[in-house]
């Protein structure tokens, strides 16, 4: 019997590379992908076959698609994990800044599904979909990234439940703060026009960005190891939290009244004084 396929997405570093490597570790085929395969040296030098593919370009998908076919003939494990945060207010948010994170964050771990269901119906296989506690417990200066979060978690929601005649798993994951490149990645893709109400607030836009960035944030490699212990379960849950804070994150929302963890939250962010 052939090695079980696995193709994960954005593998430059974080936890795409992480999870690449414990995929190796347990005898996976990896395609890893990332935009500048250069990035892929370490997990090519253990046998990962790179990829080139910008999750948001339609050739690029379908090209990783046909390879797979062509190679591997299978696909046992499709993790969905390229994506970065756009922050900063809502209001500062044009329509360019929503679809950029919308393409990335929702519709492209939606076209790598239908891209690659034929050959996850075949091997019964299983689609892990990185989320974020981000699309359960929403923060301010973060709401664009929050909401492609939510929409994700809801599309995999749906197919779990739609993909369960054909024997393929839906795994949903909600990481917390995990080691990174996230927070210098989020650091750029700040959107705050020079003339924003939210200038005063700067310095919290900029602390939200790196929030996930912290001495208690939980190794990628730790994150990696976890998940896949999940993903060898077969009686693994519908959604996992893994990750420093991602259950508290998760009980905030859950079990405070609203009014209460908005309060708490304008507090921490400095929303608590009013502008006149």
């Amino acid at each position: 019997m052939s090695n079980p396929v696995a193709l994960i997405t954005g593998c430059s570093s974080g936890i795409g590379q992480a999870l690449a490597q414990v995929c190796l570790d347990e005898g996976y085929t990896v395609y890893a992908t990332a935009r500048n395969p250069d990035t892929l040296a370490p997990l090519t030098a253990r046998g990962a076959i790179a990829v080139t593919l910008d999750v948001n370009d339609a050739g690029q998908v379908a090209a990783c698609s046909e390879r797979l076919r062509q190679e591997a003939g299978r696909l046992d494990l499709l993790v969905n994990n390229a994506g970065y945060g756009a922050m900063g207010p809502v209001l500062d948010a044009d329509r360019d800044t929503l679809l950029r994170q919308f393409n990335t964050n929702v519709f492209a771990p939606l076209e790598l599904v239908r891209a690659n269901a034929e050959l996850l119906r075949e091997s019964r296989g299983l689609i892990v979909n990185i989320g974020s506690v981000s699309g359960v417990t929403t923060t301010p200066f973060s709401g664009v990234y929050c909401a492609s979060k939510a929409a994700l978690h809801a599309l995999s929601d749906a197919l779990r439940l739609e993909l369960a005649p054909f024997e393929i798993g839906v795994l949903t994951v909600q990481p917390g703060a995990i080691a990174s490149d996230f927070g210098n990645n989020a650091s750029a893709a700040i959107t705050m026009g020079e003339a924003s109400w939210f200038k005063p607030w700067e310095k919290a836009v900029q602390a939200r960005a790196r929030a996930s960035q912290k001495a208690s944030s939980t190794s990628a490699r730790d994150f990696a190891v976890e998940l896949m212990g999940y993903i060898k379960n077969p009686l693994r849950p519908e959604t996992a939290l893994i990750g420093a804070g991602a259950r508290s994150m998760v009980r905030l929302k859950r079990w405070l009244p609203a009014s209460v963890l908005d309060s708490r939250l304008r507090k921490r962010f400095g929303l608590d004084r009013r502008l006149t």
